[in-house]
């Protein structure tokens, strides 16, 4: 028989150049359509691969040439979560450094809450390599400090983490500790999970000038002039003098400006984060949102909901404004997440305002 199974690794890796272009054969390669009839440079034969089995992975599904992802079944596999990094850690990754580096069980004491620092802290990734090299580096410094100053064991705490590890690399975002005027607390999907991202709107005395800054992505850029035009069309509504545009520049800025940001789903927080400055009104520290929002002010579906949600319930996020049609996806949240989070679904902007300003 002939059915083996093909594993093509970082196929979003392909290049082309003088000396070949490997993505124009794979389209053949991959295609169950031709690759019955294939035939090679080599052999100029032609041989049946329509029973041949091919995996691809990649990291990017963007930098796969059009044509041969057109070939391709795409099964999308979201990164892993908080909680199940911690589970992989504990059931797996401990063990397999502790045999590694000659260590016994009672040897090195690694617990739930330094591992959360070290996720937190000290990696930023879709899966557990960088958390492996990070608990290996630890047993290693435990072998080292059980072998010169005689001990038994070793507790790791993060006060040893920061030692042995030095200073934390990575921040994760924060909630507000209070309720603030033109500052919303967004959610974020990124190849690393979820995270929160605070949307700061400010204006001052001008002549209508409006500026973003943060690295926004065309996609975002485009959301902020969809939320400043539809809160013009609708000045009146929210009492907003119409004449306010012509008579003051808005700033809105998006926090860590050396980190590139894009993606759908900013619309209804940059929308309430200008709302909440122009008529001076606190928005909810308690409180996140997501979605992205029409001229018409509707709210639109969003991706990603469950890595979100979890970024929020890390935090301290007790409410999440959600899209009404991403009402479907709460399946896929834990129950954890569930039983501290109220999910909040709306259609309109006027529900988004009505639930995130202080009145």
């Amino acid at each position: 028989v002939i059915n083996p199974v093909f594993l093509i690794d970082e196929i979003d890796k392909l290049g082309s150049d003088y000396k070949g272009d490997p993505s124009s054969a794979m389209l053949e390669v991959l295609d169950p359509e031709q690759n019955a009839f294939f035939s090679d440079h080599y052999l100029e034969e032609a041989y049946d691969l329509s029973n041949v089995m091919f995996i691809a992975t990649a990291n990017y599904l963007e930098d796969i040439p059009a044509a041969l992802r057109d070939r391709l079944e795409i099964i999308q596999l979201s990164s892993y979560t908080e909680v199940e990094k911690v589970k992989i850690a504990e059931n797996h990754l401990i063990k397999k450094q502790l045999i590694m580096n000659g260590l016994k069980e009672k040897q090195f004491k690694l617990e739930e809450a330094e591992l959360y620092y070290l996720i937190r802290h000290y990696t930023r990734e879709a899966g557990v390599r960088q958390l492996e090299r990070v608990i290996a580096s630890l047993c290693r410094k435990s072998v080292l400090a059980i072998l010169k100053e005689k001990k038994k064991s070793i507790k790791v705490t993060k006060k040893l983490i920061l030692e042995w590890l030095g200073k934390e690399i990575f921040d994760y975002g924060q909630k507000e500790k209070k309720n603030q005027i033109g500052v919303v607390t967004g959610l974020a999907y990124t190849s690393f999970g979820g995270d929160v991202l605070p949307v700061e709107v400010t204006y001052f005395d001008g002549k209508g000038r409006f500026t973003v800054t943060g690295q926004l992505g065309d996609v975002m850029k485009e959301s902020t002039s969809i939320a400043l035009d539809y809160i013009k069309s609708n000045a009146k509504k929210y009492k907003i003098d119409p004449k306010f545009f012509d008579s003051h520049d808005i700033h809105i800025h998006v926090p860590e400006g050396a980190v590139p940001k894009d993606g759908p789903s900013a619309g209804v927080t940059l929308t309430t984060a200008l709302v909440s400055a122009i008529t001076q009104t606190p928005v909810r520290s308690d409180l996140a949102m997501t979605g992205e929002v029409t001229l018409r002010g509707n709210v639109l579906a969003i991706g990603g909901l469950r890595e979100k949600s979890l970024a929020a319930h890390r935090v301290g996020i007790k409410h999440i404004i959600i899209p009404k049609s991403n009402l479907k996806d709460l399946d896929e949240i834990p129950d954890t997440v569930k039983e501290s989070v109220q999910f909040i679904p709306v259609e309109s902007m006027e529900q988004v305002l009505k639930e995130a300003l202080v009145q």
